[in-house]
Parts: structure tokens; C-alpha cells; sequence
């Protein structure tokens, strides 16, 4: 009883040892990447997009509005004020709420004083327009202009409500800036991983109260609500905003917010009020009433525009689009309710202490990996319910509790009774590759989030065209095969020494020299890629039989220092790895359709293999997202080399021809090989569009412009 009773008081403080070491780490800012992207998920997946507001009007001035406004109107970047003023008479005419642009006039137009004073008065027929200004540390006026005094709604700041303090403003030009009923700040700060899921509601500046632009328009159309500010939140009439702890407010997104509102390019709405005034022939593309008493947010959606906002739901989104969040939140009180620290600090205690506890008590193998499950499950759990209870509470940090106490006091029970080994391979044989598991025994640190930079040589592969092939298979079909197909690579991947990372719907991410340090690991990573290729034409005629397709693989292989280690996930530890080594394989592995080839290896990877096998130059490459060129090379098994001598030489003068930039001549040299040579093809057809199309600068790298 009495060594029982030791087992649980022991049980107990690892647990709130657990709990502390979450709670620390959660609060200290350290987990804050990890749980945004926790939040990220939850916010996609329980995005409820049939709750989205009605009444709001999307007009984003997007690169199909760019390219009419280019080829129908001869305009270039900047555009002239007078087609915002057409934005403006048409929701004038049209009926809207109001109108509100998230885009500072702050430099006198490009095409002179006429342009700004028609739109001027467009702004001022029609009422209702919000101007955005932008607040700062450094930049603009550092007071509030007399002659504006009236262009902000009465907001009450309360006792204790300390806000964001700007000490500059930059405002539209002064004649525009007469013409806006109201003003709203537009800068918004996003987490320090770079995303936007939060919003200031209200900033300080020159002593003034300065909502921003989803609160400017909601108290433009609902003027007589009196409005406070406190530190828990914004009061407006009977509504009730909540504020966090940094007096900002929590984003629910109902999904991407350009598929969730009423979204018209501006070309459209620009062209419709051409043909209502009479300027131009034809029915308006955008009918009036579609407007009519809403509430309509103008902005840049163009990339070039460089107004793009990551947020929870769309990496690629206009920064409009996250103020159209806000505005529905407004309208329907949706904001996210922060949980209050000492219940997220008890929450978190409470189940660390109880996890180990349990734990403590139970020596089994069976019931402690189901325990390990429960305590992974519980915290995810937990943030599906409460986010669905409009509640932001932490996964991570609870996550990381629990599976450090549940480890610490398993790991601690079976050292004590003799049986460590045996209950790390039965616990976590189904989440650790045997070779880490026998590290593991060895250390029970490595247990521990964490990772080291090591030398790996990476692959990645892919099946071309599966999409098709698995529409046209049941959900068995398509599980057998690829259940046979993924065994038969895996197999010759763990018998040259490498490590499957994970599993990507057909696609296979593995390395080699992790975890265990593996001699001439490159040569032994293009060896298991070649036996893949020979073993997936050797199964081809069979899968053919059950997909009535062809089956090919693409691989791209990089080797390059990165990190790899244990990383905390959702729900396990995941042996991974991370960096832009990792990427580039990645890259490489899509690029392979460029140029028709199937197997393509980095310069690195190259150097390493030596002599161990014959290669070709294929190209020197600039992937997405990176401006060095790196030179990429076919990996060939000796005899496959011999065979294709003569198209491999043939191949090697074209390219040297299309590095120079004598394309014609390169062509005419691909042209001899084009037809048993799918690469030489390739090349064929770039140097003929290269022709075409001579490109300034030429430096010999072919530049991809996708994944």
C-alpha cells in the first residue's frame, strides 16, 4: 500500500511538473508557432461557411481586372482616380450601406488634379465612403488634422483600457481626405509566424480613438449606438465584442472569405456603371440591387499589388478580405472568446495531475499505450469542443504536458521494474521506425522534442497522373494498390538503409543517415531510387491490369544539412525532418515533368555519389521560391548509360548550345534525339519557345514557374 501510495504522489508531481513545463512554455511565446498552426487547422476544418454573413459585398481589384483594365483600357499601374469613382457612383446608385477602401490616397494621383477632384466628388454625392489611414511609429503626421476632427465616430475609452498608442497617422491627401465620412485605420499586426488571426478593433492616436476598418463601417451604418471600450471587450447598443488580453480581437472565419461573400472583380463593377449611365452599351455584369443595402469592402487582390495577408484559412488572401472577416464577426458577434489564463492554467494542472496519476498505476503495456492514446486524444478534443464554443484555448501546451508526463512517468516505471525495453517496442513500435526505438532504449532523452542538423540525403517521390488513376477505382481498389505499391518501394528503401518519413497519399518521403549515421548514405538513397524504378516496371503490367493506366514515378533527391529529429505534433512525436534542403528535394521531384524524366538528383547529391553511378547534366535549375541555380542530373545504372551513349552525347552538345543562348542551333541538335529521348524533346520545345520569345538577360538557367 504503501509503495502504491509513493507511486502516485510520484505520479502526481510528474504530472504537475508536466503541467508547469507546458504552462512555462506556452506562455513564454516558445509553443506560440506550433499553436497557431493548431489554430490554423481548427479554423479550416470547423470553418461553418453556411454562417457567413449576407450582407457583405466583396470588390477586389484583381489581376483579371488588371489585364481588362490593360488590354480594354490602355491602363497601366497606377490607375487613375476616376475608376474608383466609378466603384463609388455605382454603390451609390446601386443603394449601398456604405462603401470602404483599404487604400491609402496618400500621394496626389498620377494623372493630376482633375482625376482627384472627380473622384472627390463622387465621394461626396455619395456619403457614405470610409477612408483607410494607416498607423505607425514613425511615418506621417503626428497629429490629428483640425479639419478632420468630425471624420471619426464618438467611441468611449474606459477605465483600464490602455490600447495600442501610434504617434503618426498617414491620411489621404487633403482634398480627398474631406471627402470620406469617416476614417479607419487599416494596419493590422499579425503573429510573429507572420499569419493574421486577430484584429485591433480600436487603436489610440493623438488622444483620439481610431477604429479600424470592419468597426468604422459597422458604426457608419449604425451611428446612434453608443460605443465602449474596456479591457474585456467593445460594447456597441445591446452587441458585445470580446478583446484579449493585448485588446485585440480573436478572427472566426467561416473559410476563405472570397468564396464566402458576394465577390465582384472591380472591372466588373467598373464596366456595369459604364453601361448603366449610358457610356457604354449592354446590360450592367453586376445588377444594382446585388449591392443594395450592403456593406462593401473595396481592396488589391493582385499579387503584384502587394496587399496579399496570409490568415488561417488562405496563405494567398487579400488583406481586404480579413477586414470582410472582422465586419461578419461584427454583424454577428462571432469574435472568438479568449480562455481566461487561470482556467487554462487549472485545465492543464488538472489534467497533467490526473494523466499521471493514471499512469503511475498502470505497469501494463496494453493499458498504458491506451492511456497515451486517451492523453493525446484529450487535448485535441478539447480544442475542437471549445473552439466550437467560440473559445480559443491552447492544444499544444496541453498536448506537450500530457505526453511528457505520460512518457516521464512510463519510461520511470518500467526502468524501476526491469522492463524499459520491452515496453518501449510494444508502446511505440506503431509510431517510431526499430532503429529509433533501439536509440530510445538507449537514451530515453532522444523522447524529448528536439532535432540536430545532420547531412541527409533526402527523396521524395510521386506517382504521375494518380489523380486519374484513383477516380476510377473503388476506395478498396484504390487501398490495395497502393498498399502493394508503397510495400514493394518501402521495402527497397529500408533494405538500402533509409528511413520512411511519412506517407503522402501515393507519394513517399524518406532519408538516409538519420537516425542512425549510415556510410556513403548518398550512394545507397540513388541506388534504392533506381531499384524503385526497375521494380515499379517490373509491377507495371500488373497494375495496369487493375487501372487500365500506366504507372510511372517521379523522383527528386537532394542531399544537404538539415534538421532532423523528433518534432511535436498534434498527436505524437514525429521523427521528421525540416529545412530548405528538405524543400528543394521536394522541388525536384515535381520539376522531373519539365523535362520528361523520371529520376533527377541535386549537384550536391552528385558530388557526393562520385563514380558509384553514371549521370547526365540535365539542366541548371531556379525552382519556386529560390533565385540560385542549381544543377540537376539524371542517375543512370551503368549499363543503361552504355545503351544511350551516343543520345547522351547528343544531348550534352545541345545543352552546352542552349547554355550559351544559341538556341537555334540547340534545337536543331535536340531535334536528332527528340524522338528516343524524351528530355532531348523537352529542350526542343523550350528552345522553340525561347525562340519565340527571346528572354532578356540570359544566363542559361531555366527557371520553373511552378511546383
Amino acid at each position: 500500500m504503501k509503495k502504491k501510495l509513493l507511486k502516485i504522489l510520484l505520479g502526481a508531481l510528474i504530472g504537475l511538473a508536466g503541467g508547469a513545463v507546458g504552462i512555462i512554455l506556452f506562455y513564454t511565446g516558445i509553443l506560440s508557432g506550433f499553436e497557431g498552426q493548431t489554430w490554423d487547422i481548427r479554423a479550416r476544418l470547423l470553418a461553418e461557411p453556411e454562417n457567413a454573413s449576407d450582407e457583405i459585398v466583396l470588390i477586389l481589384l484583381d489581376q483579371e481586372s488588371l489585364d481588362w483594365g490593360e488590354s480594354e483600357l490602355e491602363l497601366s499601374w497606377p490607375w487613375p482616380r476616376i475608376t474608383y469613382g466609378a466603384v463609388t457612383k455605382y454603390c451609390e446608385r446601386a443603394g449601398a450601406k456604405c462603401l470602404a477602401f483599404d487604400v491609402i490616397y496618400s500621394e496626389p494621383s498620377f494623372y493630376g488634379v482633375t482625376d482627384d477632384e472627380i473622384f472627390r466628388d463622387y465621394l461626396n454625392e455619395f456619403g457614405k465612403a470610409i477612408g483607410a489611414l494607416a498607423l505607425s511609429e514613425s511615418e506621417g503626421n503626428d497629429k490629428w488634422p483640425e479639419e478632420l476632427a468630425d471624420k471619426l465616430p464618438d467611441i468611449e475609452i474606459g477605465d483600464g483600457f490602455s490600447g495600442e498608442t501610434y504617434t503618426h497617422a498617414t491620411f489621404p491627401t487633403e482634398d480627398l481626405a474631406a471627402a470620406f465620412a469617416r476614417f479607419a485605420n487599416v494596419q493590422d499586426s499579425p503573429d510573429p509566424d507572420g499569419i493574421y488571426r486577430e484584429t485591433r478593433p480600436v487603436s489610440l492616436f493623438n488622444g483620439k480613438a481610431v477604429p479600424n476598418l470592419s468597426l468604422s463601417l459597422f458604426l457608419l451604418a449604425n451611428p446612434d449606438l453608443p460605443v465602449k471600450v474596456s479591457p474585456q471587450g467593445i460594447s456597441a447598443g445591446k452587441k458585445y465584442f470580446p478583446l484579449d488580453s493585448r485588446g485585440n480581437a480573436i478572427l472566426r472565419f467561416h473559410g476563405q472569405p472570397h468564396e464566402n461573400y458576394t465577390t465582384y472583380n472591380a472591372s466588373a463593377i467598373i464596366q456595369s456603371e459604364s453601361r448603366v449611365s449610358g457610356i457604354s452599351e449592354g446590360e450592367p455584369i453586376v445588377k444594382p440591387e446585388e449591392l443594395k443595402d450592403k456593406y462593401v469592402l473595396f481592396g488589391f487582390s493582385a499579387p503584384g499589388l502587394k496587399d496579399i495577408r496570409p490568415s488561417s484559412v488562405d496563405e494567398k488572401g487579400a488583406g481586404v478580405e480579413i477586414h470582410a472577416a472582422a465586419l461578419d464577426n461584427l454583424l454577428n458577434e462571432g469574435f472568438m472568446i479568449e480562455s481566461p489564463v487561470l482556467y487554462t492554467i487549472l485545465i492543464i494542472l488538472l489534467l497533467s495531475l490526473c494523466i499521471g496519476i493514471a499512469a503511475s498505476l498502470l505497469p501494463k503495456t496494453l493499458p498504458t499505450v491506451l492511456l497515451f492514446l486517451l492523453a493525446i486524444t484529450l487535448p485535441i478534443s478539447g480544442g475542437v469542443v471549445t473552439y466550437l464554443m467560440g473559445i480559443k484555448f491552447p492544444v499544444v501546451a496541453p498536448l506537450l504536458s500530457l505526453v511528457l508526463t505520460m512518457v516521464t512517468v512510463s519510461v520511470y516505471n518500467f526502468s524501476t521494474e526491469g522492463r524499459q525495453k520491452r515496453f518501449l517496442k510494444s508502446a511505440f513500435r506503431q509510431y517510431l521506425s526499430p532503429a529509433l526505438i533501439e536509440q530510445l532504449i538507449a537514451d530515453p532523452d532522444k523522447l524529448k522534442l528536439g532535432g540536430e542538423r545532420k547531412e541527409l540525403s533526402i527523396f521524395f517521390s510521386d506517382l504521375q497522373g494518380f489523380t486519374t488513376i484513383s477516380e476510377a477505382l473503388s476506395p478498396e481498389e484504390l487501398t490495395a494498390l497502393l498498399n502493394d505499391y508503397l510495400s514493394a518501394m518501402t521495402d527497397i528503401i529500408m533494405e538500402e538503409g533509409g528511413t520512411v518519413d511519412k506517407y503522402e497519399g501515393d507519394a513517399i518521403i524518406a532519408f538516409w543517415n538519420a537516425p542512425m549515421d549510415l556510410e556513403n548514405h548518398a550512394v545507397h538513397a540513388v541506388r534504392s531510387a533506381l531499384r524503385c524504378q526497375v521494380k515499379l516496371a517490373e509491377l507495371r503490367p500488373v497494375f495496369k491490369e487493375r487501372t487500365q493506366k500506366e504507372m510511372y514515378m517521379r523522383i527528386g533527391m537532394n542531399t544537404a544539412d538539415v534538421v532532423v529529429g523528433n518534432m511535436g505534433s498534434r498527436d505524437r512525436f514525429d521523427y521528421t525532418m525540416m529545412g530548405d534542403g528538405v524543400n528543394l528535394a521536394a522541388r525536384l521531384e515535381g520539376i522531373n515533368k519539365q523535362f520528361y524524366t523520371y529520376t533527377m538528383i541535386s549537384q550536391w547529391t552528385k558530388a557526393k555519389i562520385g563514380d558509384a553511378f553514371p549521370t547526365r547534366e540535365l539542366s541548371r535549375v531556379a525552382v519556386v521560391g529560390k533565385k540560385e541555380a542549381v544543377t540537376v542530373y539524371e542517375p543512370m545504372y551503368p549499363e543503361d548509360y552504355e545503351k544511350k551513349k551516343k543520345i547522351i552525347a547528343n544531348f550534352l552538345e545541345g545543352l552546352k548550345y542552349f547554355y550559351d543562348g544559341k538556341f537555334e542551333q540547340a534545337r536543331t541538335i535536340f531535334d536528332r534525339s527528340k524522338q528516343g529521348d524524351p528530355a532531348a524533346l523537352a529542350y526542343s520545345e523550350k528552345c522553340s519557345e525561347l525562340i519565340a520569345k527571346p528572354p532578356p538577360g540570359w544566363n542559361g538557367v531555366w527557371v520553373m514557374t511552378s511546383k
